[in-house]
């Protein structure tokens, strides 16, 4: 049987996610410079990923 594209592997995703992880965010706020070490990882600000 063949596999249904949606079931395919994720290496293969090239589209652009609009929904960042935390590590992530943490790092779109230290580029920014607004956030500082100790500040905690939970309740962060909304980032948008940079194009």
């Amino acid at each position: 049987m063949s596999q249904h594209t949606s079931l395919r592997g994720s290496g293969k995703i090239t589209v652009k996610r609009n929904v960042l992880k935390r590590f992530e965010r943490v790092n779109v706020l230290k580029e920014r410079g607004q956030w500082k070490v100790g500040d905690r990882g939970l309740g962060l600000r909304k980032t948008k990923p940079s194009a």
